[in-house]
Parts: structure tokens; sequence; C-alpha cells
């Protein structure tokens, strides 16, 4: 799984389930649902949160409801031209907090190397 992009798409999708989810990524995000990246959808009121990925085998569609309170965060310009954005997967975990994934710090990204043998 590709869980160094994550995918915002700012235009509500409070009542699809994973194949209305999937078309959106296809569609409106000319994005292919299968990659493995994870695609974090927020309704209008900023209340709900849900989570589609692709694992190989099957679609995972995690919501998280805020019993109290909103997801006040969310990436400005989301309401028409610009359509996703991208977060490091520290962000997203604070983002499910009902926190500010701008406001966090972490070391940077390390990647392997690749090295002939």
């Amino acid at each position: 799984m590709d869980g160094a992009y994550l995918r915002f798409c700012g235009a509500p999708q409070n009542r699809k389930g994973i194949d209305g989810l999937a078309r959106v990524c296809r569609e409106q995000l000319q994005s292919d649902p299968f990659s493995g990246r994870l695609y974090v959808f927020r309704n209008r009121r900023g209340t709900t949160i849900k989570v589609l990925a692709y694992d190989g085998q099957g679609f995972w569609l995690a919501q998280k409801r805020l019993s109290k309170g909103r997801f006040r965060w969310w990436p400005e310009g989301l309401q028409a031209r610009e359509v996703t954005r991208t977060l490091e997967a520290h962000q997203l975990q604070v983002l499910l907090a009902a926190g500010n994934p701008g406001a966090t710090q972490a070391a940077p990204c390390w990647r392997a190397l690749n090295v002939p043998s």
C-alpha cells in the first residue's frame, strides 16, 4: 500500500459507500482508486470524515463521526478548482484527532536508497 500519498476531496460525499467513492476518485479526481492511496472525504458540516483505501484484495472504508465539535481544518481552495491535497501520514493522524495537520512538525521523510548489487 502506498501510504505516503493521502488525497483529499473537498466535495461532500456523505451518503456514498465504497462504489460511489471509488467512482468519485476516478471521475472527479482522475485517480485510480486501486492505487493503494488513501482518499479522505469530509462531509459539508465537518462532523464526519471517510477514508477509502484498496489493499490489493479489497476496499476498506473507515468513517469517523465526532460526538461533539467539528473537523475545523480543511485545505483551502478545495471547493472548486483544486480538488486534491497531499498530506503525510502523521498529518492524517492529527486530522483524525480533529487537529490542524498543517501545524504539525515531524522529522523529514526518509526513503531507502536503491543500491545496485
